[in-house]
């Protein structure tokens, strides 16, 4: 059984810090979103590694906007509702791609420097299920690393930030239904309370829930583990999205081989040399990634291998320099060319659709916590995220999070709370080995395709490993294991629940999707409760 908290402790002995705004996360969310607040308050960014090391950094292809004259936001929203697959909200695409432009323009205010061609113009390039070039770029391939240095720096200028680093939040403190702040563990293990009127959870991804992910190692769910132990609503975690072409090569890691590069024409073959997309879909490479990823473990079966190639050698070596030096370097360090070989490529985990659900202002169920960024469900992704929009989201949600705390009202008093679990045993637990029996579980069972007996076998297993709350946490990756538990048993959960195959959930014992019975959004929370939700602005 999950702990509402998963560490002990006593509220009047522990240490206190106090701050207007705490910032959970140190990627593109969390770094945007106190550059937004602290126009007006004072903001403690907590960040668990360095201001470096965040999923944003590691985001290749771009940031999707409409700035070009033969675009319109009608032709994004279009793309985004396609590929979220009857799921996404229409109200949340509206304000993404009505009010993205505008803080596109202010990530370039913040010293976000997108490349340009010869005339000064902004380059823009194309990806999967688009409609139209409209995902500008940094760097060629690096354009998260820019944007996370651009908005660091700018970070670090505020003096009314206060950035902890190697700093881990552990849990929220609730009162009475509210947020009130967060229990933080410093570097030398001590803990302390952080009080905030306003708590921001933009904690990225859940990548580490598989053994082969695109993710960095930082991406262990932690914003939905907090936030689901705080009462909030957790939504629509059934859908995972497997990047189609991750580097697969030994001794390699999966390396992200963006989907730009498809976006720039290049082409999927199988271990036979044959091309294949065309027999999938009629946009072929340029499919919806979930469609993608299904069509190369199809090709991959028949074949009996265990990968594809992504085959660009068509393009010219100037195209490929200029347009992919993050990638051409990468794979050049493993003996691979992207100018003359082609790459093996499989599908790892890279993007989870749901999270912890927020409205229109970033603001969760629970009063006065907030999540940003892909820790949230804000409704834009649907079941398949269209690809771009995530730092879009990020960003266009980030600003009416901070509009949103500068309404609310002071904090009530903070009563004294003392946690101590009646269950807690005084033994740890080897959490490398844990880690690792979790990834394997949820990649053979909770993967591209999934069924109802390996869901079963995967939930049960999981659910008896829940007898590690019961164990002292005294680390961060302690910590993060109990994260990941925690938004395993929720994604298999709700994957054993949803009988239809939608966007990036497959399930091969029920392969078509089923709009009379399941679109609906699955909805958890602490008490154990599920929901099933329709919502009136979801649209095909």
């Amino acid at each position: 059984m999950i702990p509402r908290y998963i560490a002990d402790f006593d509220l009047q002995a522990l240490p206190r810090m106090k701050t207007d705004v705490a910032v959970v996360g140190a990627g593109i969310a969390g770094l945007y979103t106190a550059l937004q607040t602290s126009e007006y308050a004072d903001v403690v960014l907590i960040s668990k590694k360095g201001l470096d090391d965040s999923n944003t950094r590691w985001a290749q292809g771009g940031i999707a906007a409409v700035t070009a004259k033969s675009d319109s936001p009608a032709l994004h929203r279009q793309d985004t509702l396609i590929a979220g697959a009857g799921l996404c909200s229409y109200d949340a695409v509206e304000v993404l791609v009505h009010e993205g432009p505008d803080r596109l323009k202010e990530l370039i205010a913040y010293g976000t420097e997108f490349d340009r061609d010869a005339e000064g113009q902004y380059e823009l390039t194309q990806e999967g299920a688009h409609s139209k070039r409209r995902i500008l770029h940094a760097n060629g391939d690096a354009t998260g690393a820019e944007i996370v240095r651009a908005l660091s720096k700018r970070v670090m200028e505020q003096e009314n930030i206060h950035v902890l680093e190697q700093h881990f939040a552990i849990d929220a403190l609730t009162q009475d239904g509210e947020c009130v702040g967060m229990i933080v563990q410093k570097p030398d293990g001590e803990l302390f309370f952080l009080e905030a009127k306003a708590t921001v959870l933009a904690t990225g991804g859940a990548g580490q829930l598989y053994r082969y992910t695109t993710n960095p190692e930082i991406a262990t769910a932690d914003g939905i583990g907090i936030a689901y132990r705080a009462g909030a609503r957790i939504k629509d975690v059934e859908f995972i999205q497997f990047h189609p072409t991750a580097l697969y090569y030994p001794g390699a890691p999966r390396f992200l081989i963006s989907e730009a590069v498809r976006g720039e024409g290049a082409i999927l073959r199988n271990t036979n040399g044959d091309r294949f997309m065309d027999k999938y879909h009629p946009q072929k490479e340029l499919a919806p990634r979930d469609i993608v990823a299904r069509a190369i473990v199809a090709e991959m079966e028949q074949t009996k291998s265990s990968f594809v190639y992504l085959d660009i050698t068509h393009e010219s070596e100037e195209l490929i320099k200029h347009r992919f030096p993050t990638i051409y370097n990468f794979c050049l360090q493993y003996g691979l060319n992207m100018v003359t070989d082609w790459i093996p490529v499989a599908p790892a985990c890279h993007y989870i659709m749901g999270g912890v659900q927020t409205d229109l202002n970033g603001e969760t169920t629970t009063s006065r916590l907030f999540a940003c960024g892909e820790a949230s469900c804000t409704g834009v992704h649907g079941a398949n995220r269209l690809a771009s929009n995530s730092l879009s989201e990020a960003v266009v949600f980030g600003h009416r999070i901070a509009r949103r705390i500068k309404e609310l009202t002071e904090l009530p008093a903070i009563q004294p709370i003392r946690v101590v679990s009646k269950y807690r045993q005084t033994r740890t637990f080897n959490t490398r080995e844990q880690r690792l029996k979790l990834q394997k579980l949820m990649l053979r069972h909770v993967s591209v395709k999934r069924d109802e007996k390996g869901l079963k076998k995967a939930l049960a297993e999981l659910e008896r490993m829940e007898l590690f709350y019961q164990y002292i946490a005294q680390d961060r990756e302690a910590f993060e294991f109990l994260n990941l538990l925690n938004a395993a048993v929720l994604t298999t959960r709700a994957s054993l629940l949803r009988e239809e195959s939608r966007g990036g959930h497959y399930r091969t014992d029920f392969p078509n999707k089923d709009d009379l019975l399941w679109r609906k959004h699955l909805i958890q929370t602490f008490d154990n409760a599920i929901q099933e939700e329709c919502g009136q602005n979801d649209v095909e």
